[in-house]
């Protein structure tokens, strides 16, 4: 085998160009399918990621501008929210509806001691905390006593709190200046990567201390009993066409109101996850196939620029056995020495994504989000796609062999 291995080495060195193609072929073809999966599913996970941000059951409802003229009224005409609007998602719709809840915000600056900060106070109901799957660490969320009661309470992000004190869980309990008032801290919560923390009050207190009655921003609630988008889309329809004739709108005028279905946009996303995995699969099969085809044509050159070697060594006693091991074992390592540095490359390539892109964070305007999320491949994939470039590599080095192992001698000598 030492022999075999010396021998290799020396054509190798003897045909540098010819082996430098051949490693480039593997490698190239092993690094753009590593790279390309990678980039997808950093994609795919980012998707996964900024959508996981709410209870996928959920809907928000926002104001917005008519379309259509109605009843003697333009198009063009605002139309706000209201919190008759709310008592309609309540009574109206209860068959499907299990919460419904409604916010409104004030920007305000909130001090404790020499410190403060300059954030916006949202007004909302309970059922925030499930929708947008906000995780307490310290103390709890708003509840309905403090709707009911207009409690002046506070919640407040971990960073946020970390900007008042470095003690964040003694903040629980005490009393901080909100604008002109004071307010309690009842919990703190864990901020999300991918939003902008808002301190949160009941809505009610809200609405009362800054004037915001029947000004509800967004109406959001959760539902049940809508398995498929069809079902999604009649309700939203109907919603929709309640909510319009209380404004004085066109039953199917869909810009006054924007209705965001978190159900069908989840599917949506599904669906659009699934092309693209497709998608990325069948680039990356084809950058491998065209690897394979670059080491099948090197390896027929490189066995028919032998042929008269092949034929020598026939000649003075050769077995074909020895000529196809040669050939085989050559493909064998040529391949799998290129499809290792391919590798190699393309997860430090994935490594590189992840350390740049992977941080970066976009602000929407509503919600900053992350565009790139973990653009890794599995060390599977990693290892599944190098055997397969020296599985390639090796039967397009064994075709030829067995040609070449065939070839009479004096035909061989007679080859240019």
């Amino acid at each position: 085998m030492r022999d075999i291995i010396t021998e290799i080495w020396s054509t190798a060195r003897r045909n540098k160009l010819r082996t430098a193609l051949t490693g480039f072929a593997v490698a190239w073809g092993i690094f753009m399918l590593i790279v390309l999966l990678g980039a997808g599913n950093g994609l795919i996970h980012a998707l996964m990621k900024n959508n996981d941000r709410f209870i996928v059951n959920s809907m928000a409802v926002f104001g917005g501008t008519t379309s259509k003229p109605h009843k003697g009224m333009k198009e063009g005409r605002y139309v706000p929210l209201r919190d008759k609007d709310i008592a309609i998602t309540e009574t109206q719709f209860a068959e499907h509806i299990d919460e419904v809840g409604a916010r409104v915000s004030q920007q305000t600056v909130i001090s404790m001691g020499e410190n403060y900060i300059s954030t916006r106070l949202c007004g909302i109901y309970p059922n925030h905390q499930q929708i947008d799957k906000i995780d307490m660490l310290y103390g709890r969320f708003i509840n309905n006593i403090d709707l009911k009661e207009k409690r002046k309470v506070l919640v407040l992000g971990d960073q946020q709190a970390k900007e008042l004190t470095r003690d964040v869980s003694s903040m629980v309990g005490k009393y901080l200046k909100v604008g002109a008032f004071a307010f309690r801290v009842v919990g703190i919560f864990k901020e999300s990567q991918n939003g902008n923390a808002d301190a949160m009050t009941a809505y009610t207190t809200l609405e009362t201390l800054y004037g915001r009655s029947n000004q509800p921003e967004r109406i959001v609630f959760s539902f049940h009993g809508l398995p498929t988008i069809e079902a999604n889309e009649d309700f939203e329809k109907a919603y929709r066409g309640k909510l319009n004739r209380s404004h004085q709108v066109a039953d199917d005028d869909e810009s006054a109101l924007w209705i965001w279905n978190r159900f069908t946009q989840s599917l949506q996303m599904e669906t659009g996850m699934s092309i693209i995995r497709t998608a990325l699969w069948i680039v990356g099969l084809f950058t491998l196939l065209s690897g394979i085809v670059g080491v099948s044509n090197i390896m027929l050159i490189t066995v028919k620029e032998r042929t008269r070697e092949f034929g020598i060594r026939k000649a003075i006693g050769a077995k074909p056995w020895s000529i196809l091991k040669l050939i085989i074992i050559e493909s064998v390592i040529i391949t799998t020495f290129f499809g290792y540095i391919g590798m190699v490359l393309g997860v430090a390539a994935n490594e590189y994504m992840d350390a740049t892109l992977g941080h970066d964070v976009i602000d929407t305007g509503l919600f900053q989000t992350t565009m790139f999320v973990d653009p890794t491949v599995g060390i599977d994939v990693c290892v599944e796609a190098t055997m397969v470039m020296v599985i390639a590599g090796t039967l397009a080095g064994l075709i030829p062999a067995l040609k070449a192992a065939r070839i009479r001698p004096i035909e061989a000598l007679r080859a240019e």
